[in-house]
């Protein structure tokens, strides 16, 4: 291989956190030669995103990966007030929420997000990507083909038919596409995180310990699911220099708890912080797009961002691999059709949390997200089907194996084409089945559903459903047509890799 073709990629992808390692998992595993460049020598070594929200377990589940993450991690304890050493009454900042037939992740699932990384880069090297450290970008041009981009040092410059910066919000890509942020504080009292441990006995790890400050502050230590840490977090006053070394780390959780400095017997990771909310100006230049800490910056209240930033890399990367397949650019535009509007409604939902307007409860899992005005959404069924173009596709049993479930159905990059109670009895399936179906839409049938009703549903590789017919006087060749119109030449193309 010639050094150019060496240096040429279909996506070039800027940051190896959570965002830009889903992402390349999803090109990865549609064939695509992705360059995944990460400025550091490691992955990121700190808690800080720690909540895994139901709707990205389902993202994980199609990723290959719901499992190993279960395994890692934990459910989030319930809170214990302290006063003066004493514990209080036991609280829920957290609404419980039970598995069910059609939302199989019931609660916020707590791992920290070293953990998450390292199970994501575990995955994307099992489907033979890697992780290319020592990036640094410098800058980068496009032109109507691709993008050129320069690193620091030895890893030179990189030609891609797309780039993506995941980056972060202090990260290259946007700073040199010149695209702002709008946005601001959300609360000007400076903040402290950090991983620490504590000497055996210290606390118990079965609750969230919460210690009120007489001057309405809070300090809190939070037993990590998965490993012997604590994750501390406390608030100062306005402006306050923050210190993260650790004995100004240990000094911190001895003023605003009962614990002596001695009990802190080693500080891992340490950051500061201050809440913003902040939204990108646009999500996309020419060939360039940007995605999670790059597009959207939000308070860590609630356990937005990480999770918004996961699902606009399973947004983008169905996407991109289709058009990389031969359909039209045009697709691209729906990324930022789609996602600018799911993270600015995420950054009002981490604010309003932050600031006590509303509970961590079912909004914040993220189940009940939709493209219903999405270009991409075609419902030609009534207005009062309980599943419309646009939704989240439910979870729910299939076939008569026990145990089978439609999210086996619709694991992996392909799409799925699903007739739900179309059978002539009520205990009869059937599929209406179109003659000239491509061969990366698999066809399914299951009787009636609630979920669902009664009707004809085309599945995206993303778990949203991209059009739907009744199967009575709407030929279920409308599903082809809506690939064909949306996918082009990708309509028909191979199915996409495993």
């Amino acid at each position: 291989m010639n050094t150019e073709s060496r240096n040429t990629y279909d996506v070039a992808v800027i940051g190896a956190g959570p965002t830009g390692l889903t992402l390349a998992i999803d090109l990865v595993r549609r064939g695509a030669r992705v360059l995944l460049a990460e400025r550091g020598t490691d992955l990121f070594a700190g808690s800080r995103g720690k909540g895994i929200q139901s709707r990205t377990l389902e993202v994980l589940d199609d990723l290959g990966l719901a499992s190993r993450f279960l395994a890692a991690g934990g459910p989030y304890p319930p809170n214990l007030p302290w006063t003066a050493g004493t514990p209080g009454d036991e609280f829920r900042m957290i609404e419980e929420a039970e598995p069910t037939e059609s939302e199989p992740y019931g609660g916020t699932l707590m791992l920290p997000q070293w953990r998450t990384a390292r199970l994501l880069r575990e995955r994307l090297t099992e489907l033979g990507g890697e992780v290319s450290y020592g990036h640094e970008l410098t800058g980068l041009e496009q032109d109507a083909e691709g993008v050129r981009l320069r690193f620091a040092g030895r890893a030179g410059n990189v030609r891609a038919r797309y780039a993506v910066g995941a980056d972060g919000a202090r990260g290259a890509v946007r700073r040199l596409l010149g695209i702002g942020m709008t946005g601001g504080t959300v609360d000007p009292k400076p903040m402290l995180v950090a991983d620490v441990r504590l000497a055996e006995g210290t606390l118990p790890r079965t609750h969230w310990h919460v210690f009120p400050g007489a001057d309405g502050g809070f300090a809190a230590l939070c037993p990590l699911a998965g490993t012997d840490d604590f994750q501390f977090v406390t608030a100062f006053p306005e402006g306050t220099a923050v210190e993260t070394d650790p004995e100004a780390v240990r000094a911190a959780i001895a003023a605003r708890t009962h614990l002596a400095p001695s009990r802190v017997t080693a500080v891992a990771w340490a950051s500061a912080f201050t809440a913003r909310a902040a939204l990108a100006d646009r999500f996309r230049d020419g060939r360039v797009f940007l995605a999670g800490d790059a597009a959207h910056v939000h308070s860590p209240a609630g356990g937005q961002g990480l999770n918004t930033s996961i699902q606009d890399a399973y947004n983008l990367g169905w996407k991109l691999g289709a058009v990389l397949a031969g359909a039209p650019e045009a697709l691209l535009a729906t990324y930022e059709e789609e996602r600018r509007a799911v993270a600015a409604g995420m950054l009002d939902l981490s604010t309003r949390v932050h600031r006590g307007e509303t509970r961590r409860g079912k909004e914040t899992r993220q189940l009940g997200l939709h493209y219903r005005e999405s270009s991409l959404s075609e419902h030609t069924r009534g207005a009062d089907a309980p599943l419309r173009a646009g939704d989240r596709a439910p979870d729910g049993p299939f076939g008569d194996t026990p145990g089978e479930r439609l999210f086996d159905v619709f694991r992996g990059p392909h799409w799925t084409y699903l007739a739900v109670g179309l059978g002539r009895t009520p205990d009869e399936v059937a599929l209406p089945f179109p003659s000239t179906l491509p061969a990366h839409v698999r066809t399914h049938a299951i009787g009636p559903y609630a979920p669902y009703g009664r009707g004809l549903f085309l599945i995206r590789p993303d778990g949203y459903v991209a059009w739907t017919g009744s199967g009575e006087g709407l030929n279920p060749e409308g599903a082809v047509a809506w690939l064909e119109r949306h996918l082009g030449a990708a309509a028909h193309a191979a199915p996409d890799g495993a």
